[in-house]
């Protein structure tokens, strides 16, 4: 099977419509989608609903709690829970370009 779409970067929006400054969601070729508050990558959700933290910026400020909490529709206590048992893992979204840490063999014929 071959998917041909292109990557697609947009910003978060409020409960208003408006568009959120340097608060941004973009989801690359091959279906991971990313949480990027300025210049850094807060979390990814993979094609399997798998979910990464980056270890150092997933809470970083205030602003960036507001917006992840949205990304992932869910609070601060509720992420912290999944970091705590595992579901959501933490690793460093940041040090190298993003796209090495999207590929990924995914079978979709499971």
């Amino acid at each position: 099977m071959t998917i041909t779409t292109m990557a697609k970067v947009e910003n978060i929006t409020s409960n208003n419509g408006n568009k959120i400054a340097n608060q941004f969601i973009f989801t690359d070729t091959i279906g991971n989608k990313y949480f990027q508050s300025y210049n850094s990558v807060i979390a990814k959700i993979n094609p399997l609903d798998q979910i990464y933290l980056d270890q150092k910026y997933w809470n970083y400020s205030n602003t960036t709690g507001k917006y992840r909490n949205i990304f992932l529709n869910e609070t601060i206590t509720e992420t912290k829970k999944k970091i705590k048992s595992g579901e959501y893992k933490l690793t460093d979204l940041n040090s190298k370009p993003v796209y090495e840490d999207t590929v990924e063999t995914i079978n979709l014929n499971k």
